[in-house]
Formats: structure tokens, sequence, C-alpha cells
């Protein structure tokens, strides 16, 4: 499984590759999408927080995002 010290490693690996002109929310997002389906779970979504700041962006829309399906 993917710790939240390796979802922070990959982005930043990750990020420093992205075309400044794509708008860094939405790749933030699809890459928090992308952890997610590869099996990252909530609780180290929450460990990853405070690393990046548009990564937390993104952690942060998809956590609300769950808890709002979860209340449906």
């Amino acid at each position: 499984m993917i710790e939240g010290s390796q979802v922070v490693e990959i982005w930043q690996f990750f990020k420093e590759y992205v075309d400044r002109k794509q708008s860094m929310d939405v790749v933030a997002e699809k890459f928090v999408d992308l952890m997610a389906d590869y099996g990252v779970d909530d609780e180290e979504f929450q460990n990853a927080l405070g690393a990046d700041e548009d990564l937390d962006q993104a952690i942060q829309y998809y956590l609300d995002a769950e808890s709002e399906e979860e209340d449906y």
C-alpha cells in the first residue's frame, strides 16, 4: 500500500515535470484520483496533508467529495 509520505514524494517529483500552462489545481485533483484508484485510503491522504498547498487542496476536495457520497 502507498503511504502518505510516498504520496507526497511522488507528487513532488511529478509536479516538477508538469507544464506550467496547465492548471495545477486540475493536475493535483487528477493525481489524487489516480492515487485513490491505486488504493491510497483516506487515512494516508490525511497523513499527506501539509506538504504542498496544491496537493492539500486536491486532497481536501477529494475527502469532502467522498464524505458527501457517503451521506447519500
